[in-house]
């Protein structure tokens, strides 16, 4: 590999745009090995609710990372980058171009931009949360954050329970706001001892409003498809709980819940199409400012922009073969 150019393309941009799509149709066009970086498409079973690539599509076009682990185990976002790196390393080998393809935030930015020096999980801490969040709700969670943490709090919302779980839990163990520890000095990947070259594509929606609308349509008929029963079924696995990681994801969550009796119906469908628009504008917020000065943005309207991939593409390639 020594000889070899070390490059990686990116696609990204909010939940529900279209990035699987458009990573799918540009695979056809050049040797791509696509490595997904979505935290929910890692685990095993959540299939419906993270808008998974169906059986026939990951026959066609493999995604690295994709089922990765049981939706009991634990996985972060150094998980990710161990992985992630591994992946990029064959793909390279191989003689492909990988191509990152997700939203996650936490895995973009560890893997492009280095992993933060963070203290590592207290398990008592976070079990004394949860217990705070079970009896009385994320927003009371919150609240205990802000009188603790007042200035991340501030930027994170009230029903964002890891981000609030994390932030809180820093800030019990080490007395230091999270925010200490965001701003220590990170490194760009490099692979091998080498730079990467880096060459990312942020799709964003022409229309904020449709996409809203659109998210919305797609939990319903993630509804139709299933999504009630593949929760039912994953409850009944002896080692999971609402607590893991994979259930604590923006639907699945919600889903649980509601067969837990803890929300009606109508309720729970509200919720998760609130959460998952949330998501969808953290996402754009970072994105819109994230390495803004060297990635290309690409605006989707009511269809997959494949022509503008392609040029993207097109260009990108110039630089990796």
């Amino acid at each position: 590999m020594s000889n070899k150019r070390l490059s990686l393309l990116v696609i990204t941009g909010p939940t529900g745009v279209g990035k699987t799509s458009l990573a799918i149709g540009l695979a056809d066009e050049a040797p791509l090995s696509l490595i997904s970086a979505d935290s929910v498409m890692v685990y095993q079973g959540l299939d419906i609710g993270s808008a998974k690539p169906l059986p026939a599509e990951l026959e066609r076009y493999p995604h690295a990372l994709v089922d990765l682990v049981p939706p009991e185990q634990k996985f972060d976002a150094g998980q990710f980058v161990q992985h992630a790196r591994e992946s990029i390393l064959g793909c390279i080998d191989s003689g492909r171009v990988p191509c990152l393809v997700g939203g996650t935030i936490l895995y973009l930015k560890a893997l492009l931009d280095g992993l933060h020096d963070m203290p590592g999980s207290d398990p008592i801490i976070r079990a004394n949360i949860r217990s705070e969040a079970s009896k009385s709700g994320w927003p009371a969670v919150h609240s205990w954050l802000a009188r603790l943490d007042p200035l991340v709090a501030k930027e994170i919302h009230p029903n964002h329970s890891s981000r609030i779980e994390r932030a809180l839990e820093v800030v019990l163990l080490t007395g230091q706001s999270i925010r200490t520890y965001w701003k220590t000095s990170v490194r760009p990947l490099e692979l091998n001892g080498k730079p990467v070259d880096i060459r990312i594509l942020v799709l964003l929606p022409e229309d904020r409003t449709v996409l809203k609308a659109a998210l919305d349509q797609r939990f319903e008929q993630m509804i139709k498809q299933g999504l009630l029963g593949e929760v039912a079924e994953l409850k009944k696995r002896p080692g999971l709980t609402g607590d893991c990681s994979s259930i604590r994801s923006v639907g699945y969550r919600q889903v649980w819940q509601y067969l837990d009796g803890r929300l009606d119906y109508q309720t729970m469908c509200d919720q998760a199409k609130a959460a998952t628009r949330q998501v969808a504008k953290r996402q754009l917020t970072w994105l819109r400012s994230w390495r803004n000065s060297t990635n290309t943005f690409i605006e989707v309207a009511n269809s997959i922009p494949i022509e503008s991939g392609r040029r993207w593409l097109g260009e990108s390639l110039t630089h990796v073969l």
